[in-house]
C-alpha cells in the first residue's frame, strides 16, 4: 500500500509540473507564479508546484549606443556562471507597472545646483507615472534618507515633496540605496509578480556618513531586483570617483548612468531614462543549478550579433531553504 501510495503521489506531482511548464509557452503566464493551494470542485486540494524562474530585464545598444529594438529571443544566449541556460521566455517590456524610488542627495555639496534637479526630477515623474498603473515614491538623503512621500501614483503628491527638498549636512549615499531597496522594493512574487522595479539616483556619488558598504548597498538593490538609473550631479567635466561609484551602481543591476555637464542637461538625462525603461526586454529561464543555498549567482545575457551591448543585472541570489 505504501509503494501504491507513493507512486499515486509521483504521477500527481508529475502531472502538475508537465501542466505548470505546458504554461510556459506563453510570455504572459510564464512571469506568473503559481497561486497559493486551492480546493477543486470535488473537494479534494490541487497539487501547486513553484518553479524557479529567474527573470532578467535588460536594453540592448548598438555601437553609438542607440536602443536596439525589435529583437527576438534567438538573437540571444544566457548564461549562469559561465553555464548556457535554456530561455523560457521572452518578451519586449513597455508596458509592466513600475514601482519607481526617486533619491536625492541633498547634501552642501549639491546645493547650488538642487533647484536644477527638482525641477528636472518633476518633468520625469510627471512624464513617466502613469495614474492606476504605475506608483513612486520620494526620498532625500544627506546623513540619513528620509521618505519624503510614500508610493503614489498622484504625480502632484510626489511634485510637492520634491519641492521641499532643502540641501544641507553630510552624504549617505549608500544608506539611502540599502533603505529604499530594502524597505521599498522588496515585493512578494505572489502578491506582486508584475513589477519593473527602479531606483532614480540624483547624486555625486560622494559618500561620507553612511553605515553600509558599498557592496552592501549592490547586495540589497541585487536582492530587490531593483535597476538602478544615476544621474550625476558632477559639474567638473573631470570623472570623480564619486562618477565611478554611480556607474558601479548602474553596470551591477542593469541600468545605466549619466554624466549631464550642465545642470541644465539634467531634463535629457531623465528623458534619456524614460525612453529605455519602454525600451526593455525581459526574458526568464529556470536555472540548472536547482541548490536552494543562498549564494550569489553571476548573470550574463550574451547577443548573438557583434557590435550589440547588452545592459543587465550582473546576477542574483539563489533562493535559500
Amino acid at each position: 500500500m505504501k509503494n501504491a501510495r507513493r507512486g499515486i503521489w509521483v504521477l500527481l506531482l508529475l502531472s502538475s509540473v508537465l501542466f505548470s511548464a505546458s504554461r510556459m509557452g506563453r510570455a504572459e503566464d510564464q512571469s506568473k507564479p503559481q497561486s497559493a493551494p486551492a480546493s477543486t470542485a470535488n473537494g479534494k486540494q490541487k497539487i501547486q508546484v513553484y518553479v524557479n524562474l529567474v527573470p532578467v530585464l535588460f536594453t540592448v545598444t548598438d555601437k553609438k549606443k542607440h536602443l536596439v529594438l525589435g529583437l527576438t529571443k534567438s538573437d540571444f544566449q544566457v548564461f549562469e556562471d559561465n553555464k548556457p541556460q535554456t530561455i523560457t521566455y521572452f518578451t519586449q517590456e513597455s508596458n509592466l507597472p513600475l514601482r519607481i524610488g526617486v533619491l536625492v542627495d541633498t547634501s552642501n555639496s549639491i546645493r547650488e545646483r538642487l533647484d536644477f534637479e527638482k525641477q528636472a526630477a518633476i518633468d520625469f515623474l510627471n512624464d513617466i507615472v502613469r495614474p492606476g498603473e504605475d506608483k513612486a515614491f520620494v526620498v532625500s538623503f544627506d546623513v540619513e534618507p528620509e521618505l519624503l512621500q510614500d508610493y503614489t501614483d498622484d504625480v502632484n503628491k510626489l511634485s510637492n515633496a520634491i519641492r521641499e527638498l532643502q540641501a544641507g549636512g553630510g552624504t549617505g549615499l549608500f544608506d539611502a540605496i540599502y533603505y529604499a531597496c530594502k524597505q521599498k522594493m522588496i515585493f512578494s512574487p505572489l502578491t506582486q509578480p508584475y513589477l519593473r522595479r527602479v531606483l532614480i539616483i540624483v547624486s555625486d556619488g560622494r559618500d561620507n556618513e553612511s553605515q553600509h558598504s558599498l557592496d552592501e548597498a549592490i547586495a540589497m538593490a541585487q536582492r530587490a531586483e531593483a535597476v538602478i538609473f544615476a544621474v550625476s550631479t558632477n559639474r567638473s567635466g573631470i570623472s570623480q570617483r564619486g562618477d565611478r561609484v554611480l556607474e558601479y551602481f548602474a553596470e551591477q543591476t542593469g541600468g545605466k548612468a549619466f554624466f549631464p555637464f550642465e545642470a541644465s542637461d539634467l531634463a535629457a538625462a531623465f528623458q534619456e531614462i524614460s525612453k529605455e525603461l519602454r525600451s526593455q526586454y525581459s526574458l526568464g529561464y529556470i536555472s540548472t543549478n536547482a541548490a536552494h543555498d543562498g549564494s550569489f549567482r553571476h548573470i550574463r545575457v550574451k547577443p548573438i550579433e557583434k557590435g550589440l551591448h547588452v545592459e543587465a543585472r550582473s546576477g542574483y541570489f539563489a533562493p535559500s531553504r
